[in-house]
């Protein structure tokens, strides 16, 4: 059984040329792919099985990514129920020369574990221990509560 804190994922991308849109930015569908792929891992980090996406809460985006910049993507479970896990994403615009981040796009997704043959599976309960597990949980709560309605 995992604990908020050891779910949380972090990965990077290099905008590339064929990563933009018409505009010299990271194409929207790029950055919700790699969402879902670290909100995946995290999931699975956790359940100790597949998970599959069942959900996305409101993907906003803020702000672009130019071209040449990093995407980097954040993630951490903050809450399970019996076969689903919500994954708390974001998304930071990162200038590879200076380490500068500001935050580009913001998204709470549902996974679903699954066994072997495809159906869902029981996940463990989350353990929320530490301080820092609980800050990372009640930012996520109240985010999501503030992008429902």
């Amino acid at each position: 059984m995992a604990t908020v804190s050891e779910t949380h994922i972090e990965n990077r991308e290099r905008i590339q040329p064929n990563d933009t849109n018409n505009y010299g930015s990271a194409h929207g569908g790029n950055v919700m792919r790699w969402m879902d792929e670290v909100g995946a891992l995290s999931a699975m980090r956790h359940a100790g099985e597949t998970c599959v996406t069942a959900y996305v809460n409101n993907l906003d985006f803020k702000r672009p990514i130019p071209q040449g910049d990093t995407c980097v993507v954040r993630g951490y479970v903050y809450a399970t129920g019996g076969t689903s896990l919500r994954v708390r994403l974001q998304a930071f615009r990162e200038i590879p020369q200076t380490g500068e981040r500001e935050q580009t796009t913001d998204s709470y997704f549902v996974f679903v574990a699954i066994d072997e043959d495809g159906s869902p599976t029981p996940v463990p309960e989350l353990t929320v221990e530490s301080d820092r597990c609980k800050q990372l949980r009640e930012a996520a709560l109240a985010g999501e509560s503030g992008q429902r309605g």
